[in-house]
C-alpha cells in the first residue's frame, strides 16, 4: 500500500502549507483515522438514471465506500464511505444570481475534488462562488466523520467532526467540530467548536456558541483519537444495520410504498414505519418506528426512531429526530440531535424551525409552540424559553437582540424570509408538492437511478487505490 500512504503524505502536507495561517497541524488528527485494510475492503458505487447521466472521472485516488452521482472529478484524494451527491449541480443555460450579478453557464456544472481526505461526509447541491459557478471544488481539504459540505468550495481547510459548511465559500480556514456556518465567504480564520453562525452581509447575524463543557458530552476531537462522544456512540450502535446493507447483493423489498414516494435502496428502515406520498428516504438515512407523512423526507445520515412526522417536513442532513411528534412543515436544520424517550416525547409544533447544530436532549416532556425559531442546548421547558423565540417576533426585529447564549443584529424580517424560502426550495426540490403530473422532484426522480459497483487494486504497491477510470453516457 506504498502508493496509498503516499497519497496521504501528500494530502497531508498540501493541508498544512494552506493553514499555516492559521497555524494548524492536520497530520495528527488524520493519521490513524481511517484503518488502511479498510480502504481495500469497502467498494465504491455510483448511480446512474436518464437525468443525471453519468460523467465520472477518477484518478490516483481511493474511493472506500462512497457513492457518486451526478458530474463528478476526484484525483489525488481519499475518500472514505462519502456520499457525492451531484443531482442539483447547476445545468448549461442556467442563470446564476449574485449580488445584482446574473451568470449565464457556459457548461454544466462539475463537482472537482483534489488533494483531499474525507471521511463521512457529505457533498451536495452547488458552488455558490461566483468566481467559478461551472466549477464545486473541494482542494487541499480534510473533512473528518458526518461533516457537510453543502453548496461550499472550500479550499486548504480543515472540518471537524460533524461539522456543516453551507452555501460559504472558504479558504484556508479550520472548523471545529460541531460548527454549523453559513457566511458568503471566510478566509483564515478558526472557528471555534459548536459554533452556530449564519451571516448575510448587510442583513443579519445570527451567532449562537455551545458551552464547551456541555458540548465535550456530545462530541469531542483530540490530536491522535478518534471522534468520540454520545453522537459517535449513537451512531456506531447502529452501524450492524448498515453493514448488511451493503454487504447484500439483493435485499428483501420493504413492502408497498405509494408510488410516488422513495425508499433508496441504501437506506435502513426498520419494522413498523409508514411511508406516505411523496417522502423521500436518501442512501444511509435510518428510520425505525416511525410515521413519515405526506411530503415528508430523511436526507443522507438522517435517524428517525420511534417518532411521527405529520407531513411536509424537513430533516436536513445529519439531523436525528428520536421519540418526537412534528406537526406539519418543521424543519429540522443540518445535524440537529432531537431526542425525547419512552415516556416524555418531545412536541414540536407546526412550522416550526429547529436551527441547524440545535442539541434537544430531554429530561422531561417537552413541548414547543407552533411556529417557534429553536436553537441551543434543551433538556426541560425552562430551557425552551432560553432557546427559542416565535417566528412572528423575531421577523419583528430590527437592530441587536440577546437571548441566553445567542446574539442576533440586522433584519428579522430577512432572517425569517431566508428561512421560509430555503424550507420551500427542499420541500420543491425534493418532490414533496409533486401531484401526479407536475411539480417532480427527487423523491420521483430518485426510483429509476441504478447503482453499480467499482473497486480497487486487492495487492501490490497500488493497494488500495482505484485504476483510473472514467465513465461517461
Amino acid at each position: 500500500m506504498e502508493q496509498l500512504q503516499e497519497l496521504l503524505e501528500r494530502i497531508i502536507q498540501r493541508v498544512n502549507i494552506n493553514l499555516r495561517e492559521p497555524l494548524f497541524d492536520a497530520a495528527p488528527y488524520i493519521e490513524g483515522l481511517v484503518p488502511w485494510e479498510q480502504m481495500v475492503k469497502f467498494y465504491a458505487f455510483y448511480g446512474i438514471a436518464p437525468q443525471y447521466p453519468p460523467n465520472f472521472y477518477f484518478s490516483r485516488s481511493n474511493l472506500a465506500g462512497s457513492y457518486f452521482l451526478g458530474k463528478c472529478h476526484v484525483s489525488d484524494s481519499i475518500l472514505y464511505k462519502s456520499d457525492i451527491r451531484g443531482d442539483e449541480l447547476k445545468r448549461k443555460g442556467d442563470i446564476f444570481h449574485y449580488e445584482g450579478f446574473a451568470v449565464p453557464l457556459h457548461e454544466d456544472e462539475t463537482i472537482h475534488i483534489k488533494n483531499s481526505c474525507l471521511v463521512k461526509t457529505l457533498v451536495h447541491n452547488n458552488s455558490h462562488d461566483p468566481e467559478h459557478p461551472e466549477e464545486f471544488t473541494i482542494y487541499n481539504t480534510v473533512s473528518t466523520h458526518y461533516a457537510n459540505i453543502h453548496g461550499s468550495d472550500v479550499e486548504g481547510c480543515f472540518l471537524g467532526p460533524f461539522s456543516t459548511v453551507d452555501l460559504t465559500t472558504l479558504h484556508d480556514c479550520v472548523i471545529g467540530e460541531f460548527v454549523y456556518l453559513q457566511k458568503k465567504e471566510l478566509a483564515h480564520h478558526q472557528v471555534p467548536a459548536g459554533t452556530i453562525w449564519i451571516s448575510a452581509a448587510g442583513a443579519f447575524d445570527f451567532h449562537y456558541r455551545h458551552d464547551p463543557e456541555i458540548l465535550q458530552n456530545y462530541i469531542r476531537f483530540e490530536p491522535g483519537g478518534m471522534p468520540k462522544g454520545i453522537f459517535m456512540d449513537f451512531v456506531e450502535d447502529r452501524k450492524e444495520d448498515f453493514q448488511r446493507i451493503f454487504d447484500a447483493f439483493n435485499l428483501e423489498s420493504f413492502g408497498v410504498i405509494p408510488d410516488s414516494a422513495s425508499l433508496s435502496r441504501y437506506a435502513v428502515v426498520k419494522p413498523k414505519v409508514r411511508i406516505k406520498e411523496n417522502v423521500l428516504i436518501s442512501q444511509r438515512a435510518y428510520v425505525k418506528n416511525s410515521y413519515m407523512g405526506k411530503g415528508a423526507n430523511a436526507q443522507e445520515n438522517c435517524f428517525i426512531i420511534d417518532s411521527h412526522l405529520s407531513g411536509y417536513d424537513v430533516t436536513a442532513h445529519g439531523a436525528k429526530i428520536i421519540h418526537a411528534h412534528l406537526g406539519e412543515n418543521v424543519f429540522v436544520g443540518f445535524n440537529s440531535f432531537l431526542r425525547g424517550a419512552d415516556g416524555f416525547q418531545l412536541k414540536i409544533g407546526e412550522n416550526s424551525i429547529i436551527m441547524p447544530h440545535t442539541i434537544i436532549d430531554l429530561a422531561e416532556a417537552v413541548t414547543i409552540a407552533p411556529s417557534s425559531v429553536v436553537w441551543g442546548f434543551i433538556r426541560n421547558q425552562d430551557d425552551v424559553d432560553q432557546n427559542s423565540i416565535p417566528l412572528a417576533e423575531i421577523a419583528a426585529i430590527d437592530g441587536e437582540f440577546t437571548r441566553g447564549r445567542m446574539h442576533f443584529k440586522g433584519s428579522g424580517k430577512n432572517f425569517a424570509d431566508a428561512f421560509r424560502h430555503r424550507i420551500e426550495h427542499i420541500l420543491e426540490a425534493n418532490g414533496a408538492y409533486f401531484d401526479g403530473r407536475e411539480k417532480m422532484g427527487h423523491a420521483q426522480q430518485s426510483q429509476i437511478i441504478s447503482y453499480n459497483i467499482i473497486q480497487p487494486y486487492p495487492e501490490g504497491a497500488n493497494k488500495g487505490l482505484y485504476p483510473t477510470i472514467e465513465i461517461l453516457p
